[in-house]
């Protein structure tokens, strides 16, 4: 396969000469925008880039031919004119942005911090008869108790937010700032979830990756913005596998992306077929496995999940729980209990876009235990997915943006 870059002024010119080069069976991997870098920056107008790739059984313009792959695994050609009907992602497209500091202190609580003060302030008794320690005691009480409602209203379980509140209780009556208090509480929530863990390869040696999850929240999608990461950025030897045969749309949905991308994809039935897929890729670096997205409630489904899984020896495989930030948090409870009967996982959070409050990441964290990971925010492959960052989080629990 043939993949290469484009850019234009705009997203129609940058297609067109990925066409003029290329060809009409070129197919696109991804578009975005480039802003402009260095000190003359703002004299520059913003570009939008193509991502285009030709598949290896069609002729490059420049000449060249990409050798053939295994014919067991090709599908329908996808050209540049019909790519964005394919992706019927549920995520939307905008990303949030945000910093990963404490910087500005967290202005928005820190300003309905300081106003709540005066309040009081104005409210106060005459000094003669107001003692230090007290004042001290409500000032700090005050802070504590809107940081604990702004962790209700970013949706923490109180349960949580007591838990890392519980530490200030013995500090109330100190002459603590609110600086401090809101930067020993952030930090608190970062330690609380943890460095995110990715999926690492080792020269040599396969590693088979599960996806499992309820229906609906993105499996398919992400496991594409994985593997196109892994070809382009690490130059992995990526295989794909799906046992979800019970939609037909996913598995084209899957084919299609395989395609794209030139790699191999297995459908298999039964975890004998996937020791076979074991012994087909043993050769690779890395072999995505999507599985079906099976009711949690359901305890046959669950047991089928559970014996694909234990085909693979432990020291060969990864397995990820794909959640929606968006699910119900009591849903998200059942279902991250009913998987963790069946395996240890990671965690991957997809449409985190689609919801301004962030509190269900940090409440299935402190729930399962389970190391944060991905977190996917669009529908751009490979672009619109990275590592969840802890001080993002933090910060927006805390009212920050």
């Amino acid at each position: 396969m043939v993949i290469k870059k484009f850019q234009g002024n705009t997203e129609t010119e940058a297609i067109m000469l990925a066409k003029e080069e290329l060809g009409k069976d070129a197919i696109v991997m991804n578009i975005k925008t480039v802003k402009p870098k260095g000190i003359y920056k703002i004299f520059k107008k913003m570009n939008v880039e193509v991502t285009a790739a030709l598949d290896e059984n069609l002729s490059y313009s420049g000449g060249k031919s990409a050798p053939k792959s295994n014919e067991n695994f090709q599908v329908p050609k996808v050209s540049l004119d019909n790519f964005k009907d394919i992706i019927k992602e549920e995520e939307s497209v905008e990303a949030k942005a945000g910093t990963s500091a404490i910087e500005e202190k967290l202005n928005s609580l820190q300003f309905l911090l300081e106003q709540q003060m005066s309040e009081k302030r104005d409210e106060k008794m005459s000094p003669e008869k107001q003692e230090e320690p007290n004042k001290n005691l409500n000032r700090n009480a005050t802070y504590i108790n809107l940081i604990f409602h702004q962790l209700l209203n970013n949706e923490v379980d109180e349960e949580y937010a007591n838990q890392i509140l519980k530490d200030f209780e013995r500090t109330l009556n100190k002459d603590v700032s609110v600086d401090n208090i809101l930067a020993t509480i952030y930090q608190k929530i970062v330690l609380k979830l943890g460095q995110p863990k990715n999926i690492e390869i080792k020269p040599g040696k396969v590693k088979f990756v599960y996806f499992i999850g309820p229906t609906g929240v993105g499996k398919t999608t992400t496991i594409a913005k994985i593997a196109s990461s892994f070809m382009l950025e690490r130059k992995a030897k990526v295989a794909l596998i799906t046992s979800d045969t019970y939609r037909i749309a996913a598995v084209e949905q899957l084919r299609t992306y395989a395609n794209i991308l030139g790699i191999p994809l297995k459908v298999v039935y039964s975890e004998e077929e996937i020791r076979e897929a074991r012994e087909i890729f043993a050769d690779y670096d890395l072999v995505l496995v999507d599985t079906a997205g099976r009711s949690h409630k359901n305890r046959e489904q669950r047991d089928d999940i559970e014996l694909l899984l234990s085909a693979i020896e432990e020291e060969e495989k990864e397995v990820y729980l794909v959640l929606s930030a968006t699910t119900k948090y009591n849903d998200l409870i059942r279902i991250a209990e009913t998987y963790q009967e069946i395996t240890n996982y990671r965690l991957i959070f997809t449409k985190i876009d689609e919801t301004n409050c962030v509190g269900n990441i940090l409440n299935i964290r402190m729930l399962t235990n389970a190391p944060l990971s991905y977190a996917t925010w669009g529908q751009n492959v490979p672009d619109d997915i990275g590592l969840i960052n802890p001080q993002k989080i933090a910060k927006k629990l805390l009212g920050g943006k």
